[in-house]
């Protein structure tokens, strides 16, 4: 194994496209951190393979703050979203349902799927290095929720887009308590360029992650090890030679 880093961050998110919830350990399961993307709201109507409902479509989503949990299924969920005005309503709310569905114009209605609403793996993984880079780049203050990764990892050698080579290795977090197999690089959508904070688009970020890697940032992985992980934590990778 080569050790690689630290664990710098964790967040889970609990609603697709709403705002994360960072946390110091999570328990890695089969289907991604627990409690991670495990509600969304769904476009009714739509009959396409992908009805959801996101930021990409609605970035206010992003505005809004799940909170509350419920550990009564084996995994810690959400009861409540803080809306953009601060009022707390409950999750499964016909409030929020119809406040979503005035916003966005169509009407919506919350799903929840035991194992996850993900758009390509379970389990997602940046570098500092890369977030720095990225945000130099665009001249915009240097924030990993643009990412909406799951874990963010310090590493030891502080170069930009280093998870690249990290494709087609396994990550193991600790003493092996927990291993990902990283499957593919995370082509970026628009999705990067939205203010955590205000919704607001700025194309400058997109814009560098194309001129400075084709698009790329980041990885995506599945989980081959279930197991605990935390803040602090060190990160190894054991890459695999082709046969």
């Amino acid at each position: 194994m080569i050790p690689i880093g630290r664990v710098r961050e964790l967040v889970r998110y609990p609603v697709k496209s709403m705002a994360g919830v960072p946390v110091e350990s999570a328990e890695l399961g089969w289907h991604g951190l627990a409690g991670d993307r495990r509600f969304a709201f769904r476009r009714l109507g739509e009959s396409s393979g992908f009805p959801w409902l996101t930021a990409g479509r609605l970035p206010e989503l992003l505005l809004y703050q799940p909170f509350g949990l419920d550990h009564r299924g084996g995994e810690p969920l959400p009861t409540h979203v803080r809306t953009p005005a601060g009022v707390e309503v409950a999750l499964r709310s016909e409030a929020l349902q119809r406040e979503l569905s005035g916003r966005f114009g169509s009407p919506v209605e919350v799903m929840q799927i035991n194992h996850g609403i993900f758009d390509d793996a379970p389990v997602s993984v940046i570098a500092w290095a890369t977030v720095t880079k990225l945000a130099g780049d665009a001249k915009l203050p240097v924030d990993p929720r643009r990412m909406r990764a799951n874990v963010l990892i310090e590493t030891d050698d502080p170069v930009p887009f280093g998870e690249d080579d990290w494709v087609g290795g396994t990550l193991f977090f600790g003493d092996g308590e927990a291993a990902v197999s990283v499957t593919a690089r995370d082509i970026r959508c628009m999705m990067i360029n939205l203010d955590p904070d205000t919704a607001t688009q700025n194309a400058q970020m997109m814009k560098s992650a194309v001129r400075l890697n084709n698009n790329n940032a980041g990885v995506y992985g599945t989980v081959v090890r279930a197991g605990k992980i935390q803040v602090g934590q060190r990160v190894s990778l054991i890459r695999y030679l082709p046969r």
